[in-house]
């Protein structure tokens, strides 16, 4: 990969924002190693060998985890969204819009239909919104 996460020139961004690019590399081949796994582990027939694929494959679930919970502490408006999606049942894209909207600070009268919806705390955000202005957002 070297040093093409990078959008901007390296020498011009702060520590923690090349910090924050590389988690997001993190992030992205955890993803990809969680697909490479799950095709050979699909395709697999010794047992063997499928065990220990499998036990790769929670590994790569646990970095994957570490990397997006490092990411998200970093960026509260990201947290508010996700917890809005994140382990709730229903409407995936539904949650998905009105997490959106209440992280900025907007009414969503989209019904997303799920049982374990979680309140917000729209007023909760607002900091969080102003802190992205300010560059610790996207």
């Amino acid at each position: 990969m070297g040093f093409d996460q990078y959008h901007e020139p390296a020498n011009e961004l702060s520590a923690e924002t090349r910090t924050f690019a590389r988690m997001c590399a993190n992030l992205t081949e955890e993803a990809e190693a969680i697909g490479w796994y799950e095709q050979r582990i699909s395709l697999e027939t010794d047992e063997e060998s499928r065990s220990v694929m499998l036990d790769s494959l929670g590994e790569e679930y646990k970095h994957f985890s570490m990397d997006l919970e490092f990411l998200l502490r970093r960026k509260p408006q990201w947290r508010q969204i996700a917890q809005g999606i994140l382990f709730t049942s229903g409407d995936i894209a539904g949650h998905g819009e009105a997490a959106e909207a209440a992280a900025n600070g907007e009414d969503s009268e989209q019904e997303t239909g799920g049982a374990a919806d979680v309140s917000l705390g729209i007023g909760g955000l607002k900091g969080a919104v102003t802190n992205s202005s300010k560059g610790q957002g996207l």
